[in-house]
């Protein structure tokens, strides 16, 4: 890929690393279109599509635009698909043997991809994948709306949010400031190797 990831930083709480979300086989522009658009809101740094009937730019329900604010990338078939170095891909799909999304560690780079509207992500793809994940409904769900539930488990994952409180509503005390630490020079740094923590 020529364009280089930008970071992470969804609507509130950014994080670390990047993301970017696709589909496989899709047919349906507004679902596209929907699907990009929450990208696009949750700081997606590119999107996606493999072997999609129709070109993602003309998804008429993407209001945001997104494709004119991020990359889009539209392969013909999986082997042609191109990811940036160190990418994770994560495929999202309703197999007994996935991971339950809300038990999922999120790596820091990744990219995640649906099937079409009426089927399940190819072998190919399957097997192409590093992790499949699962969203824990009864039945599967418009593709856009899948979308939306993995952005958004990642985004509070691995962003920073102040923390829920015991009881119902909103936190008490608001997010904590990050303090960073002070400089390690290499000779405090060799000075404590071996020595084990109190």
């Amino acid at each position: 890929m020529t364009d280089a990831p930008r970071n992470d930083t969804g609507a509130a709480g950014a994080t670390r690393g990047y993301f970017a979300i696709g589909v496989e086989r899709i047919s349906k522009q507004m679902n596209v279109g929907n699907l990009m658009r929450s990208a696009h809101a949750f700081g997606a740094s590119f999107v996606f599509t493999i072997g999609a009937e129709y070109r993602a730019a003309e998804a008429r329900s993407d209001t945001s635009k997104a494709h004119a604010h991020l990359p889009l990338y539209d392969w013909a078939g999986v082997e042609d698909m191109r990811l940036p170095k160190g990418c994770r891909l994560v495929g999202v799909e309703l197999l007994d043997e996935a991971i339950d999304l809300p038990s999922f560690r999120h790596p820091l780079q990744a990219a995640y991809v649906m099937g079409p509207e009426r089927g399940s992500l190819s072998r190919a793809l399957t097997e192409r994948c590093d992790y499949v994940v699962k969203i824990p409904t009864a039945f599967c769900v418009n593709v856009a709306m899948a979308g939306a539930i993995v952005m958004y488990d990642r985004v509070r994952s691995l962003g920073r949010f102040a923390e829920r409180p015991v009881m119902e509503g909103g936190p008490s005390e608001p997010i904590q400031a990050h303090v960073h630490g002070d400089p390690i020079s290499r000779k405090q740094r060799r000075q404590t190797r071996g020595k084990t923590p109190r």
